[in-house]
């Protein structure tokens, strides 16, 4: 039993041996396939760094301690190794604050008093209107119509003819009367005819009914009575 144990452990030890062999056979098998890609771009980066140190922002960034800034340096290097485009930060250039372009307050200016206008002479107030009456027009004296006398006249009828008598004074008829009646009827019939003459100044009088007759023979005397009296 003690030499089969034995003999396990060789084994055993024999198979890890010639896995790590392996192991290590694979990779430098592996690691001399990439040396001469990471030697190319190795030599791309070494071509690429004098065009990088263009004055700009420094390799260890502004604030950070000069350790941390070369640790910083370090990753950048790997991660472009490892093909990653590095940007470099950008600096921040604060610019410096420009005095105020506002000017100085000036000092009010006194300003003079104006003078207040002359006064203007008031213009004095229309005076009222007073309306007067207007006077009455007097109308002159009418010219007298007729001459002054006393006149008669004859008025026809078929019942009969009548006489009237006409006085005018200062051109006016005064009065008319009856002075013959010659018809068939009594003239006491048309006795209210003769006032009116005088009242309205004219021959024109009244029709009386049931004596028109005489009542024409009356008006056609006073005409012919006033016609002398022209």
């Amino acid at each position: 039993m003690a030499q089969g144990g034995g003999s396990g452990n060789r084994i055993s030890k024999g198979l890890v041996t010639a896995s790590c062999a392996a192991v290590l056979a694979v990779y430098e098998a592996g690691y001399s396939r990439t040396q001469s890609a990471a030697d190319k771009f190795a030599s791309q980066v070494a071509a690429r760094r004098p065009a990088a140190t263009q004055p700009g922002p420094t390799s260890v960034r502004e604030g950070l301690h000069p350790e941390e800034g070369h640790a910083e340096h370090g990753r950048e290097e790997a991660r472009t190794r490892k093909g990653l485009t590095v940007k470099p930060n950008p600096v921040i250039h604060e610019e410096p604050v420009k005095p105020s372009s506002t000017p100085a307050p000036e000092a009010p200016v006194a300003l003079e008093p104006i003078a207040p206008p002359p006064p203007t002479p008031e213009t004095p107030a229309p005076e009222p209107k007073v309306e007067t009456a207007a006077a009455p027009k007097v109308e002159p004296a009418p010219t007298p119509v007729w001459k002054d006398g006393t006149y008669t006249g004859w008025g026809y009828s078929r019942h009969g003819d009548i006489e009237a008598e006409v006085v005018i004074a200062g051109g006016r008829i005064l009065s008319a009367t009856i002075s013959q009646c010659r018809t068939r009827y009594s003239c006491s019939v048309i006795e209210r005819l003769p006032p009116q003459v005088a009242l309205r100044q004219s021959p024109d009088v009244d029709y009386v009914s049931g004596a028109t007759q005489s009542a024409d023979a009356f008006y056609g005397a006073v005409v012919a009575a006033l016609g002398k009296a022209k």
